[in-house]
């Protein structure tokens, strides 16, 4: 039993509760004193001073444990100036400690930047290579640009397209006919195993140097429509020239090539010649423009020059196809042949309402890929005039 002291009054370590009185209760509360040195709460509106329990100080409001706790170790103490609550936050309060914080999302956050870094990093890479691929084909083909003359300076291409569109308009025969191209030298020359009287035409390529550099050449391709000059090579395969430029070095561009199985004079009933679709435009990379009519009004021809003679073509037909089957096939039946023009002609994307096709005309198939490796797209066009080189 505690002695009761009453309100106001002070327990110095006997383990009773202070106030005016003395209370019989043991480790409770003391009222309106000081409460030092006690196993139990603190008081209200007191001091409770070097504890080892629960809360206690000064408390300044109603139904709530707090105030002003000094030297403790558990619980929460402080100054606590309201009600029905715990412990205040007072400047000697000792507080829990703080649970830490965990470390997973900083390590997410580190490996997801890392990537991101590595990413980034790669991507430059790649860019810089495919930048890199693209100058050093521009750079060589460029070079080799120097071994043609602009045909500006030599022929005038627009009046002999011109006049052989005339021709084929008034139906007329055009190959080797030296009436379709007006007030020109002529010369005969052998076209195979025929000898043929041929109009004659300046050659703008230096096939004699080009030799030089590389003896696998057969021909310049040139598009005027879509601004396209190029060497035309022909390998043992159809793989080495994929991925080798004309100066036969590593090159991805590669190089326009006549397939391996064809005859190097063009004199197949269907001759492919292959080129990459660069995305910058390069190679075979703007055929597809000829989906534009405004670009296939500009002109509707392709020439490929020889050494020897001079091949000039009419387009009669763009479009998506299968990457093998009947427009590959080289040799064909007369029924065959005929399959493949009606086909070519029927599924045309371009207009070929002016022009005609039988199976007596020599084909040359333009094709490229697609990004779609089942398809590729092809231009075709017949062979309507020759030209003896001069």
């Amino acid at each position: 039993m505690k002695r009761k002291d009453g309100n106001g009054g002070r327990d110095n370590g006997e383990n009773y509760e202070s106030g005016s009185g003395y209370s019989e209760s043991y480790g409770s509360n003391t009222y309106d004193g000081y409460y030092d040195n006690s196993n139990g709460s603190g008081g209200y509106n007191g001091y409770y001073d070097d504890s080892v329990r629960n809360d206690g100080g000064y408390y300044g409001g109603t139904n709530g444990n707090g105030g002003y706790y000094d030297g403790v170790t558990e619980n929460g103490g402080g100054y606590y100036a309201g009600s029905t609550g715990s412990s205040g936050n007072g400047s000697n309060s000792k507080k829990p400690p703080e649970k830490k914080k965990s470390h997973v999302g900083d390590v997410i956050s580190i490996i997801v930047m890392a990537a991101a870094f590595y990413v980034f990093v790669f991507a430059g890479y790649k860019l810089y290579g495919y930048y890199r691929e693209y100058k050093k084909a521009d750079d060589e083909y460029a070079n080799l640009a120097t071994y043609t003359v602009d045909e500006t300076e030599t022929e005038d291409l627009d009046e002999l397209e011109s006049e052989v569109e005339a021709a084929l308009l008034s139906g007329e025969s055009t190959v080797g006919n030296i009436q379709s191209i007006s007030g020109r030298e002529v010369k005969t020359v052998e076209v195979g195993e025929e000898e043929v009287t041929l109009p004659v035409m300046v050659n703008p390529i230096d096939f004699e140097s080009l030799k030089e550099v590389n003896s696998d050449i057969v021909g310049w391709l040139k598009i005027r429509a879509i601004d396209l000059s190029y060497p035309v090579v022909q390998g043992e395969d159809n793989d080495y020239y994929l991925h080798q430029s004309f100066e036969q070095e590593y090159l991805f561009a590669g190089c326009l090539f006549v397939n391996y199985e064809n005859e190097s004079d063009f004199s197949d009933q269907n001759t492919i010649i292959y080129g990459h679709n660069m995305k910058n435009g390069s190679m075979f990379g703007s055929l597809k423009k000829f989906r534009d009519e405004e670009v296939f009004a500009k002109s509707k021809y392709f020439w490929i020059f020889t050494e020897d003679i001079i091949y000039q073509y009419r387009i009669f037909s763009a479009r998506v196809v299968n990457s093998v089957g009947q427009p590959y096939q080289i040799v064909f039946t007369e029924e065959e042949f005929e399959d493949f023009l009606t086909t070519a002609m029927e599924n045309s994307e371009v207009d070929n309402s002016t022009v005609s096709v039988s199976t007596d005309d020599k084909v040359v198939t333009l094709s490229t890929c697609t990004g779609d490796s089942s398809t590729r797209f092809i231009v075709q066009g017949k062979l309507v005039q020759m030209y003896a080189s001069k």
